[in-house]
């Protein structure tokens, strides 16, 4: 069997294929434009390589609902070309194959429980921390869907009393997760971009108690066993420690299980892949139920 993989991201399209030990035969990386741009390439890649199903961990917003007129489709992204686009769909008409669509975070959570940081748990949260903030949930063993998707993004959240921009950035919410601590927040914040600022910079300690509340949220929520901090802010590894500490402290000792948060609160291992990896494993899911 091949497994196609297909993470597509706002900027860029990465498309993968492996064999049936998940080995990467082939790979590319398309920049995102349009779906008339986009498309059409991703497709002949796929049918070229002969893939036997297709895993998809996409941005969203998503329909994840199998009864919905709308399955499978992007919605109301901010990426206009993409509103509305029959993602799965599109990809199922051409390739004639069992495709399966997650979210990018998603398949990163499927990822780090399979075979990442979480190997050997029934539970665990993957966030990713970067352009935007997104969650993916691995629930005894499922990935987790409701009404759409995990949005931890826009989570709410306590004001730092330091923060000199309380009310964050985000258009929908004011004082969302979000809008505090992605990326674009922490330069509106300072002027500077978070590559810039140095390790002993306050924006960093606001950082943290931003990160621990979605830790704390989290726990307190869908219980993992581990909480996985992804993306381009989290490559700061300064920030582990600090955002272990805050979350102890705003725990205030309320959860006797949670001892050692080391363990607790990681890295994702298989970084940068983790959402491809994903993708691949949804695929080969989608291939076995075909049988």
């Amino acid at each position: 069997m091949k497994y196609g993989a297909l993470e597509a991201g706002g900027t860029k399209m990465v498309l993968a294929v492996a064999d049936d030990e998940l080995r990467i035969l082939a790979r590319e990386s398309l920049p995102t434009r349009t779906p008339g741009e986009t498309m059409p390439a991703m497709i002949a890649f796929f049918r070229d390589q002969g893939v036997d199903a297709l895993g998809i961990g996409s941005f969203g917003p998503l329909d994840l609902n199998p009864s919905s007129e709308t399955f499978g489709y992007i919605t109301k992204t901010p990426k206009l070309s993409w509103c509305d686009y029959p993602l799965m769909p599109e990809f199922e008409k051409a390739l004639r194959v069992p495709c399966v669509l997650d979210t990018d975070v998603n398949a990163a959570a499927l990822a780090e429980a399979q075979v990442g940081a979480a190997k050997g748990l029934k539970n665990c949260v993957y966030v990713t921390i970067g352009t935007g903030v997104g969650a993916g949930i691995y629930c005894e063993g499922n990935l987790v869907h409701g009404l759409m998707h995990p949005e931890f993004g826009h989570i709410l959240l306590a004001p730092h009393p330091d923060d000199p921009m309380p009310q964050g950035i985000c258009p929908y919410h004011r004082g969302c997760l979000e809008g505090l601590a992605a990326g674009p927040a922490i330069e509106k914040r300072w002027g500077v971009s978070a590559k810039e600022l140095p390790a002993d910079h306050p924006a960093w300690r606001i950082e943290a108690h931003y990160l621990a509340q979605m830790c704390v949220n989290a726990l307190m929520t869908v219980s993992p066993e581990k909480i996985i901090l992804g993306g381009g802010v989290m490559g700061q590894k300064h920030l582990f420690p600090m955002i272990r500490r805050e979350t102890e402290r705003l725990l205030g000792g309320y959860l006797a299980p949670v001892k050692d948060l080391d363990q607790l609160i990681v890295p994702p291992a298989c970084f940068p892949d983790s959402g491809l990896i994903g993708s691949l494993l949804l695929a080969k899911r989608a291939a076995e139920q075909d049988v």
